[in-house]
């Protein structure tokens, strides 16, 4: 019977590639690495690609050495393998070995090295993701913003927020505002006006964002905006708004959300309830009672929590 290494040197590629497959759990070989790292060179894509994919989880140096340089590989179900396999990295000694492609002259490298570094939060990839965003490619400027935001680094505040007012990528706006997340306190401040904009943004999804980002900075000077959010358009849109005033516990947005309640949406009305529930505010108590009648049993029983909670805190009507 052939062994794994006599599999592995077969003259075809599928053998090749099945051995590949096979040797994670293979009890021939106690350490499969540097088999796996010599597959990568193999000259069958398929079989470079399993041993790409099975390579998740090593983050020994020799490995990401030989691992990283397939971003750049002629195809392209390899390199997508790569960049999962490297999004993967969890320790941050790791990002030595993508440090090199941040700022690589191919878009598609660039963005996949940026959105393995994000999780790893490494300072030396802030000055290349702030470089990346003024990138001509969206990807570059989306995987960019990935790492800033995953870095919080208050420095940041201002790239971002020019980004999230005036990117001509949709998406490249809305991870842009999403990445504002950590602003807060005297940060908080300025960034509202980007959060404001966000709120009129053409797409919902800007909008949804910027909905959620409000409540994640703290700050109480967003909630006229949050308020004016529960027009808007999209139940998306104004489900985050309700979420967030509540979490903001903010008592100018009670007759928004009062109105909410008997909006046909029951998602809408769900999170009106817990909103004021939140709140405490003892304007909603009537109102409130009136959902204890609601259709939807979902509701009723949020009504049930919420007018406890507003009693005991010592609200009346």
């Amino acid at each position: 019977m052939a062994t794994i290494h006599d599999r592995l040197r077969n003259p075809d590629a599928g053998v090749r590639r099945i051995a590949v497959i096979d040797l994670p759990y293979t009890d021939e070989e106690d350490d499969i690495a540097p088999l796996l790292i010599a597959a990568l060179s193999d000259a069958d894509a398929t079989v470079r690609l399993e041993a790409a994919k099975a390579l998740e989880g090593f983050e020994e140096p020799e490995v990401l050495a030989a691992i990283a340089p397939l971003l750049r590989d002629a195809d392209a179900d390899v390199r997508a393998a790569v960049a999962y396999t490297l999004a993967e990295l969890k320790e941050p000694a790791s990002a030595a070995a993508l440090l090199p492609y941040l700022a690589d002259a191919d878009p598609e490298v660039q963005a996949a090295a940026l959105q393995a570094v994000k999780a790893l939060r490494v300072d030396a990839a802030f000055e290349p993701a702030v470089q990346a965003l003024a990138h001509a490619d969206a990807r570059v400027r989306r995987a960019a913003v990935g790492v800033l935001g995953y870095l919080k680094n208050p420095q940041a505040i201002g790239s971002l927020t020019e980004i999230a007012a005036h990117d001509t990528d949709a998406e490249v706006r809305r991870v842009a505002i999403g990445a504002l997340s950590f602003a807060n306190n005297a940060a908080a401040l300025s960034v509202l006006p980007a959060l404001s904009r966000a709120l009129t943004d053409p797409e919902w999804q800007v909008r949804e964002e910027a909905a959620t980002t409000v409540a994640r900075t703290g700050s109480v000077l967003g909630v006229p905006h949050l308020v004016r959010a529960m027009e808007d358009e999209y139940w998306q849109v104004r489900v985050k708004a309700a979420r967030s005033l509540g979490k903001l516990k903010a008592r100018d947005g009670v007759m928004a959300l009062v109105e909410a309640l008997i909006h046909p949406l029951s998602n809408l009305r769900k999170e009106a309830v817990i909103a004021l529930g939140e709140i405490g505010d003892p304007r909603a108590i009537t109102p409130l009672e009136r959902t204890l009648r609601d259709p939807d049993p979902d509701v009723r029983k949020l009504s049930k929590l919420a007018l406890a909670t507003i009693q005991m805190n010592g609200g009346a009507a």
